[in-house]
């Protein structure tokens, strides 16, 4: 019988370790390759031409994103689920744009890991109701454009407007009106309500 052929990606040791565990008790499915870093998934990745690829998105240096969208670009049809602590409304949107077939929240990962890595293996994208439910949400929800994101990402950092400016080479109305437009969109009245709206749905992220 063939067996699936999976690569675990995951910072945490023990989560990792976790996975692999579950993975064993199946007969038609085996783990041929781990990493724990972005940059060891795409070389393991090349280096063992997995079927499933799992992988986290919150990861130091390349995150996950990065390395879905390096794998794919040097095999568009790599199937991937990602592995992920944040069920945020960006964070999903994001790791399908980029090729994700599958997106899997880790406390639900004892009961639906396998059934997902079979249909991603299948050729079906894979998706938990929570996950199709915060998608819908985001449709009926005002999107942030790549400009607001960056202020928000300098937000994230102790910047101020003026700082902002400076960095993104605008002036410093400009970076004011771009913080006004987050505050409406992201309906919150301060920098720090902000942020938190903003982890909340993964539209930025603390550093690992």
């Amino acid at each position: 019988m063939s067996r699936i052929r999976v690569l675990c990606v995951d910072d945490h040791a023990l989560v990792r370790g976790g996975i692999v565990r579950i993975i064993a008790l199946h007969p038609d499915i085996t783990v041929v390759a781990e990493g724990s870093t972005g940059e060891e998934a795409v070389d393991q990745f090349l280096r063992h031409k997995p079927d499933v690829t799992l992988i986290d998105l919150q990861m130091p240096k390349m995150n996950g994103l990065q390395a879905i969208t390096a794998i794919r670009e040097r095999e568009p049809e790599a199937k991937i689920v990602v592995l992920s602590m944040y069920d945020g409304i960006e964070s999903i949107h994001r790791a399908l744009e980029a090729g994700a077939m599958g997106y899997l929240l880790k406390d639900a990962v004892p009961e639906e890991l396998i059934p997902t890595i079979r249909e991603v293996y299948a050729g079906r994208r894979s998706l938990s109701s929570t996950v199709e439910a915060r998608l819908e949400a985001r449709m009926r929800q005002p999107t942030l454009t790549l400009r607001e994101v960056q202020v928000l990402e300098l937000l994230a950092k102790g910047m101020r407007n003026k700082e902002i400016a400076g960095e993104l080479a605008i002036s410093g109305e400009t970076a004011r009106a771009h913080v006004r437009s987050i505050f409406v969109k992201l309906q919150v009245h301060d920098r720090t309500a902000a942020l938190a709206e903003a982890l909340r749905r993964g539209i930025v992220y603390l550093d690992s």
